[in-house]
Parts: C-alpha cells; sequence; structure tokens
C-alpha cells in the first residue's frame, strides 16, 4: 500500500507509548511496514520513566488529546465550536446523551469532551478510525466518528471486554466496521452480544519473532537456586498474592529465588504481604523494565510463573503477550487456567496449568517443575515450537490489515467529499 496523505488512517488508543502495551506498539509499527499512515491519538499523555525499543521505530506522530477537560478548557471550546454545526453533531449528542444516563460520571462527560476535540483536530483526508480498547476509547472514537461521518473500527483485548455493560457493547459493536480480538474466548463473547456476528474477528497478537534473540541451551539440569520469574503488573487479575502465598508453602528444604518485573497499585500491599510471610530475603523486585531487560531475566530464569484470575470487578487476562514471550526463550511455564491461557499453554503439553486462585495447587506444581529439570526442558521446547508454528504476528496483522483497506476503500467510495473535508 502505498502512502497516500489524502487517503489516511487516525488511530486512537488510552496510553502511548505504554510498557505494558508491547502488542500495540508491535502491531503499529507491523502496519506502517505494510504502508498505512497515521497519527497515533492517545487519551492520556505517557506516565512511564522509559519506553521500548521498538516505540522508537515507530514513524507515526503521537497527539494527545486533553486528559481532563479542566485543564485545557479553551481547546476543549474551540473544538466544540468546530464541531456543533457538522451534520453528525446531533446524533453523535443524542448518543452521548443515552449513555451518560447510564453512566452518570465525570469519565462519561470527558469521554464526550475528548471526542470533540478528536473530531475538529484531525486533519484532512481522515478516512477511518481504528481504535484499541472497547470501552473509555471505544467511546471517544465512536462519538467523533460520528461528528465527521466516518468509519471506525475496534480491537478489543481483555479488561474491555469484561468490565464494560454488555448493552454497550452491544451498541458499539452495532456501530462498528469490525472488531478484532485477540482471544478465542473474547470473541464468542462478542459474537454473542453482535447484532453482525461477521464482523467479529480473532486475531491473536502472535509475536514478531526477529525482534527476539534465538533461545539459550536450556541444560537439563544445573546448580545454585532455581530462579522463578514473572512479568506483570501488580493488579488483583495478576493473581500475584496466590504466588507469594504458594512460596511460602514451597518445602523448606528447596533452594530457590524470585524476580518480578512489572509496577502496580498493589506494590506496597505485595511487598508488605512477602515480609509478613518471611519472603523478602528470597524476592528481587524489579518493578517496570523495558523489553531487552525482560527478554534478559527470561533467558537467565529456570521457571515462569503466572498465577492469573479472574478481579473482583469482572477484569481479568486476555493471552498475555508475557506467556509467549517466555516460550520464546524456551522457558518453562506454570499458569493458570483462566481467561485464554490455555489457548497457548494446552495441560501437560506447553506448560503446567492449576487452577486459578489456589496457592496449594500452584505450590505443588512449583515444586514439582523446580525439581525436574528434564519436564523443565521438555515443556519449554514443546512452547517454543507451538509459538512459531502457530502464533507468530503476520497472520494477525494481516487480518487487520485487510479489515482496514476494506474499511478505508469502502469510506472513501461512499463519502468522497471526506477526502477533502476540514
Amino acid at each position: 500500500m502505498t502512502e497516500d496523505p489524502t487517503h489516511r488512517l487516525a488511530v486512537v488508543v488510552k496510553g502511548y507509548p505504554r510498557l505494558s502495551e508491547t502488542f500495540i506498539a508491535q502491531e503499529l509499527k507491523a502496519l506502517e511496514d505494510r504502508g498505512f499512515a497515521f497519527d497515533i491519538w492517545s487519551l492520556r499523555a505517557p506516565y512511564d520513566d522509559r519506553i521500548h525499543p521498538i516505540h522508537r521505530q515507530i514513524r507515526a506522530t503521537p497527539r494527545y488529546l486533553p486528559e481532563y477537560l479542566h485543564v485545557e478548557p479553551l481547546r476543549v471550546l474551540r473544538g466544540l465550536a468546530r464541531v456543533w454545526r457538522r451534520p453528525g453533531f446531533g446524533h453523535a449528542l443524542r448518543l452521548f446523551l443515552g449513555d451518560l444516563r447510564r453512566d452518570l460520571t465525570r469519565n462519561r462527560v470527558r469521554r464526550f469532551g475528548q471526542a470533540c476535540v478528536l473530531a475538529a483536530e484531525l486533519p484532512p483526508g481522515i478516512a477511518f478510525l481504528y481504535v484499541h480498547f472497547l470501552h473509555t476509547p471505544g467511546s471517544v472514537t465512536r462519538y467523533a466518528a460520528v461528528m465527521r461521518g466516518i468509519g471506525w473500527g475496534v480491537s478489543a483485548h481483555a479488561k474491555d471486554i469484561w468490565t464494560t455493560p454488555e448493552r454497550e457493547v452491544a451498541d458499539k459493536l452495532a456501530d462498528a466496521r469490525f472488531a478484532v480480538t485477540c482471544t478465542a474466548t473474547g470473541a464468542a463473547y462478542l459474537r454473542d452480544l453482535a447484532d453482525r456476528p461477521e464482523t467479529v474477528a480473532l486475531a491473536y497478537h502472535g509475536l514478531d519473532l526477529r525482534e527476539f534473540p534465538p533461545p539459550p541451551d536450556r541444560l537439563a539440569g544445573g546448580t545454585g537456586p532455581i530462579t522463578f520469574l514473572s512479568v506483570g503488573r501488580l493488579v488483583e487479575k495478576k493473581g500475584y498474592d496466590d504466588l507469594l502465598g504458594a512460596l511460602a508453602r514451597l518445602p523448606q528444604n528447596l533452594d530457590w529465588r524470585f524476580v518480578h518485573i512489572g509496577g502496580g497499585k498493589l506494590t506496597k500491599p505485595l511487598m508488605a504481604q512477602a515480609a509478613r510471610l518471611g519472603l523478602s530475603g528470597r524476592i528481587d523486585w524489579r518493578g517496570k523494565q523495558d523489553r531487552a531487560a525482560v527478554i534478559e531475566a527470561m533467558r537467565a530464569a529456570d521457571l515462569f510463573v503466572l498465577p492469573s484470575k479472574i478481579a473482583a470487578d469482572g477484569d481479568r487476562d486476555g493471552l498475555p503477550n508475557v506467556l509467549m514471550e517466555a516460550a520464546s526463550q524456551k522457558l518453562a511455564t506454570i499458569a493458570t487456567r483462566a481467561a485464554a491461557i490455555p489457548e497457548f499453554l494446552r495441560e501437560g503439553r506447553e506448560g503446567l496449568l492449576v487452577p486459578p486462585g489456589d496457592p496449594d495447587a500452584l505450590a505443588e506444581a512449583l515444586a514439582a517443575l523446580a525439581q525436574d529439570p528434564a519436564q523443565r526442558q521438555s515443556l519449554g521446547a514443546a512452547a517454543y515450537a507451538r509459538l512459531t508454528a502457530e502464533f507468530g504476528m503476520e497472520a494477525g496483522i494481516a487480518l487487520i490489515a485487510e479489515r482496514l483497506r476494506e474499511a478505508m476503500e469502502e469510506q472513501t467510495v461512499r463519502h468522497p467529499q471526506d477526502r477533502a473535508a476540514a
């Protein structure tokens, strides 16, 4: 696809760049490599203190909407003044008021204000809006698309699927030109809510293995303590309270250490839990790290563990990319039968799976695999084989690129005047 400045895409995200969303950066880079031209419109300014190397490879310009309307009131008012006479503004306002009646919150008002700014500031020639996440970013994009009279599509993931009310999900799917999602579990749920189930497609994130070093030799034995590694945000759905409980249950004669990479709002409570359990001396809390540091830790570890579960508010994982990243280094994994994890790791074949929220079962699996280097080697090799054969990035990117091209071409045919619209 040759870049055409009058035939452009705009991509909307919640925050950019973000360390925890390498899958988005990977996708954006792949779309650019396929010739798509776009700017990135972010609802939030970046707050991580570092970025991944892949972010430096993305050519798209990031643009930031007002995160809080009261911080940039003149910008919001200018946006409103520019869009309120557009033919689609009345329809967008009615959609917003209907949503507001069901969700009377400041966040809902902020979504409409951000949509006014987005619709007003989009450059001429935008043919389509593509948004990551169905919840807040999806609302902003939907309102803005209606104001501009153009189509939009959405990539849905995990929290945005499971914590958004079903009626709101159904309404957005009815309006969107297409929806893609990264797990079979999520795709089935969205199709059940969609009036056009055929518009919902499954597109696994996969990995661009060119970005990763070849896996190290995993010897079937070794000396020194066994190193458990986990990478994930310290939030409820990741289940780290269960993991600490499991570590406390390990046999006294097992020599181990635990390395964690990631930040999150539960950092202090989990560190306090570790101290109460007498585990602090064996745990290395490394905080947020870029992908290079993550991969280095995976290459040095003996066993990866991810104790995901469903949070009290319904939030849950999709198919965490870290599982595939661990597999890229032939690192054996223990995880839970939560969300879409079994879509990649099959019990006893590519990993060991335990029930979510069960520290006893997790401790038993950790102890067993820690003392069985041959099985670790076998599981890691099988996960690597499955990753390279079935979870490469290209298939998912090809599907998304096809959907985007079809939608943009359809928009141009239906509304050729939008190619030069202000």
